[in-house]
Parts: C-alpha cells; sequence; structure tokens
C-alpha cells in the first residue's frame, strides 16, 4: 500500500464528495430559479443589456451544475468499483482511471472542501507521476465532457439571448432578439396535427351517405334487390311461416345464417368507412 493511504477513510470522503455534490446542486439550482425571476423582471422592465450580464452568470452556474452532476456519478462509481481502489499497485485499473483523472484534474476548480481532500488521497495513493499527468491531462485520460466544462470563455450572444427567450416564455414575458430567428413563442412549437380543432371545436361528423363510395352504394342496392338485405317494406310484407318438415326448417335455417353473415359484412364495412 502507498504511504497515508487509507482505504477506509478514502470510501468514508468518496460518500461525503458524493451527498456534498448533490446539496451544492440544490443550492445553486434554488440561486439560479431566483435569479431567472429577477431577469424576467429586468426584460419587463426593458433592461436588457442589465438582463444580458446576469444571463452570463447563470450560464455559467449551470455548466457548473452539471460539472458537479458528473463529479458526483464518478465518486458513485469509485464506490461501486473501491476494491478495485484496493489493489496494491501504483498504476489504476482501467475501470477506474476515468473517474480517477476527473477527480484529480476538476477538484481545484470546485468549491468543495471533501473533493480537495479526497484528491489529495488519491494522488497519495497512485503517486505524483500520475498525479501530474492528471492534472495536465497529457494522455488525454480527463473525458471531454469534464475538460469541455472547464473552459472559460464567455457564451456567445445567441446562446445568451436563447436563455433569455426561455426564461421570458417561462414567466410570460415577451422578449425579441436579433440574435434569434424565432421568438419565444416559436421555440420548441410542435405543429397541431388537427389545426382546426382547437379553434373551432370537435369536427363534425358527416353523414353517412355522404362518404359511401359509388361502388359500396350500388353494392347495397343490389343486396336490396337479391334481398340479401331485405328492405322494410318488403319485411312487413313477408308472412311469417312456421315449417312443417324438417328439411324446410334446415334449409332455412341455413339461408338465415348466410343472410346474417352478409349483413355482418356489410356492417363491418360501414364500420370502416367510420373510422376513415
Amino acid at each position: 500500500m502507498a504511504p497515508g493511504w487509507n482505504g477506509a477513510k478514502t470510501k468514508v470522503q468518496l460518500k461525503l464528495t458524493a451527498q456534498r455534490c448533490t446539496l451544492l446542486q440544490e443550492k445553486k439550482n434554488a440561486i439560479a430559479k431566483k435569479e431567472r425571476r429577477e431577469i424576467a423582471s429586468l426584460i419587463e422592465r426593458g433592461k436588457l443589456e442589465t438582463a444580458r450580464v446576469k444571463t452570463e452568470g447563470i450560464i455559467g452556474e449551470d455548466i457548473m451544475v452539471e460539472l458537479l452532476e458528473i463529479m458526483e456519478l464518478y465518486s458513485e462509481m469509485l464506490i461501486a468499483r473501491f476494491a478495485l481502489l484496493e489493489l496494491n499497485q501504483r498504476e489504476p485499473d482501467p475501470a477506474i482511471k476515468e473517474p480517477l483523472c476527473a477527480i484529480i484534474h476538476a477538484a481545484p476548480r470546485i468549491e468543495l472542501r471533501e473533493m480537495h481532500a479526497l484528491r489529495e488521497m488519491l494522488m497519495a495513493k497512485y503517486g505524483r507521476e500520475f498525479a501530474v499527468a492528471a492534472m495536465e491531462n497529457t494522455d488525454g485520460c480527463v473525458s471531454e465532457r469534464v475538460t469541455s466544462r472547464l473552459r472559460v470563455e464567455t457564451p456567445s450572444k445567441e446562446l445568451v439571448d436563447m436563455y433569455i427567450a426561455e426564461i421570458c416564455k417561462a414567466y410570460d414575458v415577451e422578449f425579441h432578439s436579433p440574435y434569434l430567428n424565432t421568438g419565444p413563442e416559436d421555440l420548441d412549437k410542435v405543429p397541431d396535427p388537427l389545426p382546426h380543432a382547437a379553434a373551432d371545436g370537435p369536427l363534425p361528423i358527416q353523414p353517412l351517405s355522404n362518404n359511401v363510395s359509388a361502388a359500396t352504394k350500388s353494392d347495397l342496392e343490389i343486396a336490396a334487390a337479391t334481398g340479401t338485405v331485405a328492405k322494410d317494406s318488403d319485411k312487413s310484407k313477408k308472412p311469417s311461416t312456421t315449417g312443417n318438415s324438417t328439411p324446410q326448417s334446415v334449409s332455412s335455417h341455413t339461408k338465415t345464417e348466410e343472410d346474417d353473415k352478409r349483413v355482418d359484412d356489410l356492417e363491418a364495412r360501414f364500420a370502416a368507412l367510420k373510422r376513415r
């Protein structure tokens, strides 16, 4: 084991780091929510430049929250793979190299004393050479999603105004930007598949006869003429008879079943037409 390395203390420190990352995220999110309300108020009062400056700060805090989420994930990963961390070797296992390099590289830029202490423990475990390589990212061991969030750069005017547009949309404040092609009301706008339904109410149900094709109408007329579907007047004229012989009753029963089947087929076609 490396001098100064204590596995039990390191595991406790990992848990503390993960917890503190969560708490700091919640704190920053609460502050950002309050600042978003202030930005909406500034836009409403016409103080656009002040709102843009404040929005740049919010963007920076959002990036830091994302970085904290990544650090929390890496801490949880090291806790889950702690057996690999306790191996008596100077080079870390490839399965834990990425979180180790990320924590050593990013900890100085994060205001968490728990992470600073964890960084010292990991550097003591793997030695100065590995620590320097992680700090300088000489072999690209630090993930791009970490290094990209550590870059210091001013956000573009388009990004700032996109943030402001989303904030104004949430607080129902009018905002127009020369850097955006669309206003806040056009962001994430999905076209309505039934544009007239919301404005004019439900679509009126058309009579079935208007939707039935000429071929279907001719089928109905032929069915009525051949007796497959009897007309109302024909039904009233037909006498009700009871067959005395068994063969006649069986034949009548078979014919009735065939007629019912044809009627059911026609009804099914009507139902299909209604669904179109």
